[in-house]
């Protein structure tokens, strides 16, 4: 697969991922607290892939490097929300675990695109 196609099926994958979060915050309870959470997993969940889209698009090697940095952080933001409502038993542990597991496996392509382009000088 080339990096046009990869980039392309990240994409798809982010997006999903967004409709996913989105999905599963609408599921959380309605008290003060669930709306809290509910807003901030929504906004990191939905700006990874906005993020790497825009990485796709940057205008030099630096803006790509930073947004990859972006969707890292949005990432591990999203991974901290989850585990929260995991332990507070607001989804079931498999719902929790699956979006835990994806959210882990895109921050780590996220870091190793970002790593190889800095150390590629690209």
């Amino acid at each position: 697969m080339d990096n046009k196609e990869f980039a392309r099926k990240l994409e798809e994958r982010t997006r999903k991922l967004a409709i996913s979060i989105i999905k599963l915050s609408g599921s959380l309870p309605n008290s003060p607290e669930g709306k809290v959470i509910r807003n901030q997993l929504t906004k990191a969940g939905s700006s990874i892939g906005a993020n790497y889209r825009e990485a796709n698009r940057s205008r030099s090697r630096p803006d790509f490097v930073n947004r990859m940095k972006i969707c890292e952080s949005e990432t591990s933001e999203a991974i901290y929300w989850m585990m929260i409502i995991g332990e507070l038993e607001w989804v079931s542990s498999e719902i929790s675990q699956q979006v835990i597991d994806e959210l882990n496996e895109l921050i780590a392509i996220f870091a190793q695109t970002g790593k190889t382009i800095r150390e590629s000088g690209r």
